[in-house]
């Protein structure tokens, strides 16, 4: 499987629209020097495993940052496809689809999302060394183990509840038991997805059916997507304890600074 780093052509996928109501203009907001899609660009372009770094954004502001820290924005992504219920499987199928009208066609695709700051280029390098020793795979995932197990979530109608989950046992329900007797539940995170193009053309979804995990450690996984994740960044640099990726280039100078 060695050769196939060689013979794989792979693109990076950013997404990065601009409707964002949770956190607006999360994607582009500052987060040390940078903002903060210039860690992912940066990570993704010194992992050294993508023949192609492109940015798929609807907004020409957007492309302008992205274009200064190095990814390519070939085309804007139409409105239609930038909505806040928009699946990702539109916006894949787009790009890939437009780039294959380029000539440019890939075997492999990553999406990596901006809100990941703290996703590194070891962290994609050991991503993609999983996924390509992995037969059969048609993705790989990050997923890190989850703190609030869902063995001890409900679903409330009216003024009655029952458990989230219907494999709980009778004589021992798992919203009564400790959470280290609980089986092992992950969730998913925004760190980084990697498939083949294969599947988005064949099945029309970015995962296919063979979906294996990417366990990520420390902070790689954590996703900045409201006021106080923002804040938990900026603590998590204060005190040393998360590092940004490097970020080679001035900062990108916005025009009322």
């Amino acid at each position: 499987m060695k050769d196939l780093a060689v013979k794989c052509q792979a693109v990076a996928m950013i997404p990065a629209r601009s409707g964002s109501k949770r956190l607006q203009d999360k994607n582009i907001r500052r987060l040390g020097d940078h903002p903060a899609m210039a860690y992912t660009i940066a990570a993704a372009l010194d992992s050294g495993v993508f023949s192609a770094v492109v940015m798929s954004t609807d907004s020409s502001r957007y492309a302008d940052i992205a274009s200064h820290y190095g990814a390519e924005v070939p085309f804007l992504r139409p409105d239609r496809l930038a909505g806040d219920l928009s699946p990702d499987i539109e916006w894949v199928d787009y790009t890939l689809g437009r780039l294959a009208e380029m000539g440019r066609v890939y075997d492999c695709f990553s999406i990596l999302r901006p809100t990941s700051p703290f996703r590194t280029p070891n962290t994609i390098r050991r991503a993609w060394d999983e996924f390509r020793s992995e037969p059969g795979a048609d993705s790989l995932r990050a997923v890190e183990k989850c703190e609030q197990h869902p063995g001890k979530m409900w679903v409330v109608r009216g003024r009655r509840m029952t458990p989230l989950l219907p494999l709980t046992p009778a004589d021992r329900p798992w919203h009564s038991c400790q959470y280290q007797s609980l089986p092992e539940v992950y969730v998913q995170n925004a760190s980084l997805e990697i498939a083949w193009t294969r599947v988005v053309l064949g099945t029309k979804s970015i995962a296919g059916n063979v979906v294996i995990p990417f366990l990520t450690v420390d902070h790689e996984g954590f996703d900045l997507n409201l006021p106080r994740d923002w804040s938990d960044a900026e603590e998590l640099l204060a005190s040393g304890t998360a590092q940004l990726p490097e970020v080679r280039l001035e900062p990108f100078q916005f025009k009322e600074e």
